[in-house]
C-alpha cells in the first residue's frame, strides 16, 4: 500500500513539472511575440490623437566625378569588316583615355549590338511581264555600334578628353554629367537635417495646440536624391570629330544639392 502512494506520488509530481515546463514555453512565446511586435517605432499601440509633421533637408556639395558616354557606329559587308572599323576607333579611344589617366575600373561597355540591313527592291513594273513581280528585302550589309561610358575622377581633365575623343574618330559623345562618386554621407546628412526640421516643427504645433509630443508613432523618408545645378551637354555630330580647330570646352561642374524629405506622426497628449 505505501509503494503505491509512492508511485501515485510520483505520478503527480511528473505531471505538475510537465505543465509548469508547458506553460513556461507558452509564456517564453508569448514574451517573444510580444518583443517582436513592439520592434518598430509605434508598434502595436493604437493612437488615436496624433499629429504629421513633414521636414525637409538639404545639403550642398561639389561634384567629384564626371560620367561621359560615347558610342562608335559602323557598317560594311560583313560583319567581320565592320566589327574591324568599330574596334580600331575604340582602340585609339582608349588608349588616348588610359594616357590621360583614366583606370581600366571606370571604363565600361554599356552596349554592343551588330544587325543586319536591308533595302527593298521592287519587282519592276514591265509591260511585258504580267502579273507585275512582288519586291522583295535585299541584305545590303551590316551596322555594329558600341558604347562605352567613362567615369572622370579629375573633373579638371573633362574638357580635354571630351576634345580628345573626338580627335579619335568619335561622332557620338554624351555628357558629361556632373555627380558625386559616395553619396551616401550626404544622403545621411540631409535626413538628419530633415529630422531636426520635422522635429522643430513639431514642437512648435504642439506648444500653439497645448499639448504634449508623447512619443513618434510612425516615420517614412521619400526623396533622398541629388539635383544636379550643373549638366554639360555636348555632342560633335557628323564630321566634328574631324574639326582640328575646334577649342577645348570649358565646363563647370556647379553645385549639387541633396535633399531628404521625411515625414514623421507624433502621438499627443
Amino acid at each position: 500500500m505505501q509503494n503505491e502512494n509512492i508511485w501515485s506520488d510520483k505520478h503527480i509530481i511528473r505531471a505538475t513539472l510537465s505543465l509548469i515546463i508547458l506553460a513556461s514555453f507558452f509564456l517564453v512565446v508569448r514574451v517573444v511575440a510580444e518583443i517582436k511586435a513592439y520592434d518598430f517605432i509605434g508598434g502595436a499601440v493604437a493612437s488615436s490623437n496624433v499629429i504629421s509633421i513633414n521636414g525637409q533637408g538639404e545639403v550642398f556639395a561639389v561634384p567629384d566625378i564626371a560620367n561621359i558616354t560615347f558610342s562608335i557606329r559602323e557598317e560594311g559587308k560583313s560583319v567581320a569588316d565592320t566589327q574591324k572599323k568599330v574596334s580600331a576607333k575604340i582602340d585609339d579611344a582608349l588608349d588616348f583615355l588610359k594616357s590621360s589617366g583614366v583606370e581600366d575600373k571606370d571604363i565600361k561597355t554599356v552596349s554592343y549590338n551588330a544587325y543586319p540591313k536591308y533595302e527593298y527592291q521592287s519587282g519592276g513594273a514591265s509591260p511585258a511581264i504580267y502579273p507585275p513581280q512582288p519586291g522583295k528585302q535585299v541584305l545590303v550589309g551590316y551596322e555594329v555600334s558600341q558604347s562605352i561610358s567613362v567615369k572622370v575622377r579629375d573633373t579638371n581633365k573633362v574638357g580635354a578628353i571630351l576634345e580628345g575623343i573626338a580627335k579619335a574618330g568619335i561622332s557620338e559623345i554624351s555628357g558629361p554629367d556632373f555627380s558625386i562618386d559616395d553619396d551616401e554621407s550626404l544622403k545621411s546628412e540631409a535626413r538628419k537635417k530633415a529630422i531636426d526640421d520635422a522635429k522643430s516643427k513639431a514642437q512648435i504645433l504642439a506648444d500653439d495646440l497645448g499639448v504634449k509630443l508623447v512619443r513618434i508613432v510612425t516615420f517614412s523618408e521619400g526623396g533622398n536624391y541629388p539635383i544636379y545645378y550643373a549638366k554639360a551637354e555636348m555632342s560633335y555630330g557628323m564630321g566634328g570629330a574631324t574639326e582640328s580647330r575646334a577649342p577645348t570646352p570649358s565646363l563647370p561642374g556647379g553645385e549639387n544639392k541633396i535633399i531628404s524629405n521625411v515625414t514623421v506622426t507624433y502621438e499627443i497628449r
